[in-house]
């Protein structure tokens, strides 16, 4: 979890140079956490519901709770969209002349 949460971080900062937003970036690592995990949720039904086939797999596969049982899914995207809105919030309430 903690490779997550700095590939988030480093994902943000990469997106406040570009658009000189840290709530922008927040979006943009979160986007990027929750589609990863959606997309091992789709591995994971793919190999519980659909014989190892993706063609097997409906379009709302990833987010078919049962494939979601676990806490680590959940945390792994959780925690890392958590922390960037924090940093996120903390440093555009830090420095609100350099937007």
């Amino acid at each position: 979890m903690i490779g997550h949460i700095l590939l988030a971080l480093a994902i943000m900062a990469v997106v406040r140079v570009i658009s000189r937003s840290w709530l922008g970036g927040a979006a943009a690592a979160s986007a990027w956490a929750i589609a990863r995990e959606i997309t091992q949720a789709e591995y994971r039904w793919i190999e519980t519901y659909g014989s190892g086939l993706r063609r097997n797999m409906p379009w709302w596969g990833g987010l078919d709770l049962r494939v979601w049982q676990h806490l680590d899914p959940w945390l792994d995207w959780l925690v890392p969209t958590a922390v960037v809105i924090a940093v996120a919030i903390l440093l555009d309430r830090r420095a609100p002349n350099q937007r």
